[in-house]
């Protein structure tokens, strides 16, 4: 039995995912944004243990990464947390940053340097990182014309490059990142192909299987496959340089 932490998990893949895990015989503890999305996640899962915390507030987020290390140590934490491409205008956080980047790459980068290290870390991405933005020129869209669908996927790219980042920084975690597919959640909307029971599988796969296919590390998977992901995410140099944004926006280092 392994014991699992899933960011972003009051509904759709990550409560989808708990589940699962949970039917497997699996230990999970979950995460809600607010103590009333606490309260309801733990009425649909049956899970005792919810972390409470809004990703998008950095304040709130280092609370997020105590009250999990307090629950842990974990075998495996999926960082599964993000807003969505629909937004039609910038929205700026209380920390004065766009909230897309502050959710879905901040956040996660936050929660891997501050709660204890996993065997295994899996990173939620998306096959339209491979439409994402490969430079940090603007990241925080205050000098383009906004536009969500391109805001979602450079972060989804910067999830890639962060997965293949800590892989290369900690050999001894295995950390991969995953297109989970276009799956009919309250995220992908109505009119998605994917069923949840597809979205969730291979995380679920790279959390807790023996097999030798998901005992890697610093790859990038869709449908329980291993794929090619975008090329400048394995560059070390754009890697090291997320990193080190993140670090000057937060006042956290990763830890070698």
């Amino acid at each position: 039995m392994a014991r699992i932490f899933i960011t972003g998990s009051a509904d759709g893949l990550g409560l989808g995912l708990g589940r699962r895990l949970l039917d497997d015989g699996h230990d999970v503890v979950l995460h809600a944004r607010n103590e009333q999305r606490a309260t309801d996640t733990r009425a649909a899962s049956g899970v005792e243990q919810v972390v409470v915390g809004d990703l998008a507030n950095i304040a709130e987020t280092l609370d997020v990464a105590t009250q999990a290390g307090r629950a842990g140590p974990f075998d495996a934490i999926v960082h599964n947390a993000g807003i969505g491409y629909t937004a039609r205008r910038r929205e700026e956080t209380a920390d004065g940053l766009e909230k897309h980047f502050a959710v879905n790459v901040l956040a996660p980068y936050l929660l891997t340097a501050l709660i204890p290290r996993p065997d295994r870390l899996i990173y939620l991405s998306s096959g339209m990182h491979h439409g994402g933005r490969t430079t940090l020129d603007d990241p925080q869209w205050t000098s383009r014309r906004w536009n969500g669908s391109a805001a979602y996927s450079d972060t989804k790219l910067w999830d890639v490059v962060l997965a293949l980042a800590v892989a290369r920084r900690w050999p001894g975690v295995r950390a991969n990142a995953v297109d989970p597919g276009w799956i009919a959640t309250r995220m992908g909307g109505a009119g998605a192909p994917g069923k949840l029971d597809e979205g969730t599988r291979t995380q679920a796969w790279l959390a807790v299987s023996d097999d030798p296919a998901a005992t890697v590390t610093g790859r990038y998977f869709s449908n329980m496959r291993e794929e090619r992901p975008a090329a400048a995410t394995t560059r070390a140099e754009l890697q090291d340089e997320l990193l080190d944004y993140c670090a000057r926006l937060s006042g956290t280092l990763l830890p070698e």
